[in-house]
């Protein structure tokens, strides 16, 4: 089975980028199943129902997010209609939404996903990551219950989702890290079999600081002073992302490969497509 993972959309560049990708990746390699990292996409600040409308239709299987998954107030109304779009899964219980769920494949198989947010330099006072991805794989075994187990961690520190990823090793088809932006060079399988990258990176212009408009971080590092809003930037996007391969018979990853396609990054895509 192929596995896609795009890492976060960053406005609307970010958007069409993936939007008009997506559709022709799926059907010229032929991919099982596509996760979006979405909380980006509303000008860089969380997600609208459209936008999630638009980024399933494009074929994203699921929706996952972070941190500004709340920035747009309507998402509060919608997560609960939507199975597949998960806010963090270690949030306080009765948040609206889910944080896991278990869907199907093009080829039929069973996938479960979980999106768990990180806490060091980030939100401290969450539940706990670990203990959250251990009652989560309690609901069912990878091999037998689930054809796939895919762990979206959103998270600021590299250490974190590094033990993270060893955590689950063995029990998780793909451990792929979100939020910084930044694509990293570390995909690997692990000793136990998961697949893992510690950040997949942005689908956004890179001519810009982490998808905004270099111009007012730049601004706020020398003088200190807002002279306004942070704004997605505008112009030509590059998708970021990672595909694994994922054996039919044990659930594991047997190829893991960064996906970089757009201008100002090197483009790659997998070898064994």
């Amino acid at each position: 089975m192929r596995l896609l993972f795009l890492g976060d959309m960053v406005g609307r560049s970010g958007r069409t980028a993936v939007y008009e990708r997506l559709p022709g990746l799926i059907s010229d390699y032929r991919i099982d199943f596509t996760i979006v990292n979405g909380e980006n996409a509303a000008g860089g600040f969380g997600i609208t129902e459209a936008i999630l409308t638009e980024t399933l239709d494009a074929g994203a299987d699921v929706v996952t997010t972070g941190n500004h998954v709340w920035d747009q107030r309507e998402a509060l109304v919608f997560a609960d209609r939507h199975e597949q779009f998960l806010r963090p899964a270690n949030f306080p219980k009765g948040t609206p939404g889910r944080g896991m769920g278990v869907y199907e494949a093009r080829n039929g198989a069973r996938v479960m996903v979980s999106n768990i947010m990180g806490r060091v330099f980030m939100h401290p006072d969450l539940d706990d990551p670990f203990a959250c991805a251990e009652e989560q794989l309690s609901a069912g075994s990878l091999g037998a219950d689930f054809d796939a187990v895919v762990f979206d961690f959103h998270a600021e520190a590299t250490s974190e989702k590094i033990c993270f990823g060893h955590f689950v090793d063995g029990r998780a088809s793909l451990v792929v890290g979100t939020h910084t932006h930044t694509p990293t060079a570390d995909h690997q399988i692990l000793n136990g079999g998961t697949g893992y990258l510690t950040d997949a990176g942005m689908c956004g212009n890179y001519d810009s600081s982490l998808g905004m408009d270099k111009e007012e971080p730049l601004n706020r590092f020398l003088s200190k002073i807002p002279k306004g809003r942070f704004e997605a930037a505008n112009g030509p996007a590059t998708i970021c992302g990672v595909a694994v391969e994922v054996s039919d018979r044990t659930g594991l990853a047997e190829k893991i490969a960064p996906l970089r396609l757009g201008p100002r990054l090197t483009e790659t895509v997998p070898d064994w497509w």
